[in-house]
Formats: C-alpha cells, sequence, structure tokens
C-alpha cells in the first residue's frame, strides 16, 4: 500500500492571531503541525506497521503532502520524525491565502500523479476549522470518502478499507475501495512523540518541495477572499450589583434585558 497523509502548519492555538491585508498573518506568529493532523498521521503509521511497512521496497510507506510557505517545512520535519517515510511540499508565493477550492485543487493534483491507495486528514484545519478539504479531494478524484473515522480497518488483499463512525444516530459501518480518503477524528488514537532516534533519522530525509508550476494546477482568482476583518473588540467591564435586598430583581432585570429569560 502506498499510504498518504495531508497536513498543514498552522498558527498555535495560543498565539495572538492577526488579519494582515485580508490574510492571515502567519509570519509573526508561532506555527505548529496542526494537532487534528496527527491523529491522521498516526493512524497512517499504525497500518503500515501493521502490514509490515517497508521503505526499501516501497511496500506499505507513509509520504505527508503540504501546501504552505517555506516554514511549513518544519511540521513536515515533525511528521517525518513520528516515522513518515518522504514528503512532499507545496510552496509557492501564488497560493498565499488560498481558500478550502484552491487547497483542495492543488492537493488533488498532487495526490493523483503519487497514485496512493489511502490518503488520511485530519477532521479540519484548527486555524480555519472548515472540515470540508478531505471530501474536496475526494470529490475531485473521483474516490471514496470516509469521514471522521473514529476506527479504521484496512484489507490490501481485498484493497477495501472500512471505519466506524459515530453520529448523533448511533454507529455507522461503512467501507470503500481503493484509492479512497480518510478522514479521521481525535478519538481514534493517542499520536506518538517523536523519538530522539526519529528525530536524528528525519534529518536525513530530504523534502521534496515544489512550485505551483509543477503540480499542473492552473490558478487566475481565487474562489473567495476576506473583503473585511476587524479586531475582537476588547472585553467589556463587568455589571456589579450591590445586593441591598434587591439584588435577585436586579439580576432577573440584566436576564430579561439580555432576553435570555
Amino acid at each position: 500500500m502506498k499510504i498518504a497523509v495531508c497536513i498543514k502548519q498552522v498558527p498555535d492555538s495560543w498565539a495572538e492571531k492577526k488579519m494582515v491585508n485580508g490574510l492571515l498573518d502567519r509570519v509573526n506568529v508561532d506555527a505548529v503541525l496542526n494537532d487534528l493532523d496527527e491523529y491522521a498521521i498516526e493512524e497512517a503509521l499504525r497500518i503500515a506497521e501493521a502490514h509490515g511497512g517497508n521503505e526499501e521496497s516501497g511496500a506499505n510507506t507513509v509520504t505527508v503532502i503540504s501546501m504552505g510557505p517555506e516554514r511549513a517545512s518544519e511540521a513536515v520535519r515533525k511528521a517525518l520524525s513520528m516515522g513518515a517515510n518522504s514528503a512532499i511540499l507545496i510552496s509557492d508565493p501564488r497560493l498565499a491565502g488560498a481558500d478550502a477550492l484552491t487547497t483542495s485543487k492543488v492537493l488533488a493534483s498532487v495526490i493523483s500523479k503519487g497514485d496512493f491507495d489511502l490518503v488520511f486528514c485530519g477532521t479540519e484545519s484548527t486555524d480555519a476549522r472548515m472540515s470540508v478539504v478531505p471530501a474536496m479531494i475526494a470529490e475531485r478524484l473521483g474516490c471514496a470518502q470516509l469521514t471522521f473515522a473514529s476506527a479504521v480497518t484496512v484489507d490490501p488483499t481485498a484493497k477495501r478499507v472500512s471505519i466506524t463512525r459515530v453520529t448523533e444516530a448511533g454507529v455507522d459501518e461503512i467501507f470503500g475501495e481503493f484509492p479512497a480518503i480518510v478522514s479521521v477524528v481525535e478519538k481514534i488514537n493517542e499520536p506518538r512523540y517523536p523519538s530522539f532516534k526519529g528525530i536524528m533519522a528525519a534529518k536525513k530525509k530530504s523534502i521534496d518541495v515544489i512550485d505551483l508550476a509543477a503540480t499542473g494546477v492552473l490558478i487566475e482568482n481565487a474562489w473567495s477572499v476576506v473583503v473585511d476583518a476587524a479586531p475582537r473588540p476588547a472585553r467589556a467591564a463587568g455589571i456589579t450589583i450591590t445586593d441591598d435586598g434587591s439584588g435577585a430583581d436586579q439580576l432577573v432585570a440584566f436576564l430579561a434585558q439580555k432576553k435570555l429569560i
């Protein structure tokens, strides 16, 4: 099996973020590997290892694919230190501020050239919270999409993948044939910490950096753009109620004013 994992470098969840000219400022903020993508990496590694991953023969290998600026190589390098065998980074200034439609188109093009059997994704990125890219990739490639998986079972002989998905109505058991796109939830596993050996090995692994032209995708105008953004207003001071015997009445009046009761 050839397995790919789509990952993204995102601003740290605890970092103060701001918009510059309609784009999220990714330069002056701490950046990390998207937390939810770590579960996808871990699941891909477990499946490859369970079926006798062999980098030398090219059997049951894991390739991480990312789109972003040059510094996104930091996130890619972490994925390699976790155990991924190879990596592709699509980096081009023309992709700055790309929306989900553009992102899925570029990723789908790169994936199609890799002839992958399975592609794993996290459910969403913590900077956009859209949760649509896995489905978009599947649609562009015309392959099965198995989303929000809490458990994954793979049968390489039958070229079939099955997942368990928890929904509001119960538990779904669904399956699809290779090639397939699988997105996983954070409850599926516990991502491994990169070992010292893994970190040192990752330094020797090469990252195939390509530009937009190499993907064969033509991008003219973005399908969607941010036309306006404003910083979140400062938190207003609270209201202090001095209970002189009418505290309950004041509280009820306040809640009624806010249409909470």
